[in-house]
C-alpha cells in the first residue's frame, strides 16, 4: 500500500525556519503530483503548496514568497522549506499525493501529519 510519512515538525519562534519532509512509496512518487496541506484546530484543511511530477510548483497566497516545495525523486521525498514563520502558520501539516492534489476531496493518498507550532 502507498505510504506517506511526514517528519520535521516542531516548535519554533516567529521568524525562524523549519524544513518538513515526506517520504513516499517509490512506486507512486515519480508519477504523481505532491502537495502539502495544513489544518489548525477548529479550521478546515487548507492547501499550502503543490509540485507536479515534472517539477512545476504553485503556492497559496498565504505562504507565497516564504515557503518552497521541492522533490527528490532519487529519495522518494518531497520537502517543504518554511521560512519567516508566523504564529498563524501553526497547524498540523499533511503530505498528499495523487493525480489531483489541489482539491482535498480528490486526493487519494495522505500522510498522518506532523505538528508545526510557531510561538510569538
Amino acid at each position: 500500500q502507498v505510504q506517506l510519512v511526514e517528519s520535521g515538525g516542531g516548535l519554533v519562534q516567529a521568524g525562524e525556519s523549519l524544513r518538513l519532509s515526506c517520504a513516499a512509496s517509490g512506486s507512486i512518487f515519480g508519477s504523481n503530483a505532491m502537495a502539502w496541506y495544513r489544518q489548525a484546530p477548529g479550521k478546515q484543511r487548507e492547501w499550502v503548496a503543490a509540485i507536479s511530477s515534472g517539477g512545476n510548483t504553485v503556492y497559496s497566497d498565504s505562504v507565497k514568497g516564504r515557503f518552497t516545495i521541492s522533490r527528490d525523486n532519487a529519495k522518494n521525498t518531497v520537502y517543504l522549506q518554511m521560512n519567516s514563520l508566523k504564529p498563524e502558520d501553526t497547524a498540523v501539516y499533511y503530505c498528499a499525493a495523487g493525480t489531483i492534489v489541489v482539491a482535498p476531496s480528490r486526493v487519494p493518498y495522505w500522510g498522518r501529519g506532523t505538528q508545526v507550532t510557531v510561538s510569538s
